[in-house]
């Protein structure tokens, strides 16, 4: 596994504070955040619960995304990538990587999978424990120019990197 950073080459930016009641920093991922989808037994790839607070008060929007740095290509693994949330957004259920309980204008990106929502931890059998970033930052725009539906995550994040203001992060692992 690698040690990748992905905040390394980053803007410094404040940090506020990332909780959910269906993941723990540090802990293993539930069932319900493994994928089905690519094999893992019991995998049902449901977003987890996220909650966000003490965000910088200029904010306009959110991003939120998913990502595992450890995976076993050149470019890490992105998971899941949701931008549009609104200023007032301080939350999303489980199972928002459906689409389902998203605020009207929230847009939804293709994975790394191309699949358009959250997509549950699978790690190749016997690469070790992998760390699954759970993102959120705060942007001074209300939506990010240049991103249309069908771009990458990357691309997402590269055009919304001078709008970021404040980053939470939340880090659950899961290997087999």
């Amino acid at each position: 596994m690698s040690q990748n950073d992905p905040f390394a080459g980053l803007p410094e930016v404040p940090r506020f504070e990332l909780t959910s009641t269906d993941v723990t920093e540090g802990e293993q991922l539930p069932a319900a955040q493994l994928s089905g989808a690519f094999g893992v037994e019991g995998g049902l790839d449901r977003s987890p619960q996220l909650s966000w607070s003490g965000f910088p008060e200029e904010t306009k929007s959110f991003l939120l995304t998913c990502y595992d740095p450890d995976a076993p290509t050149m470019s890490g693994f992105w998971h899941w990538a949701v931008y549009n949330l609104p200023a007032d957004t301080t939350s999303v259920p489980t199972g928002a990587g459906s689409g389902e309980g998203l605020p009207s204008g929230a847009v939804t990106l293709p994975n790394d999978a191309s699949m358009e929502g959250f997509l549950g931890a699978a790690p190749p059998p016997g690469h070790g424990s992998h760390r699954y970033y759970f993102v959120v930052q705060a942007l001074d725009v209300d939506t990010v120019d240049g991103v249309e539906s069908g771009d990458t995550p990357a691309k997402l994040n590269f055009m919304a990197l001078e709008h970021v203001i404040g980053r939470a992060w939340l880090v659950p692992v899961f290997g087999r």
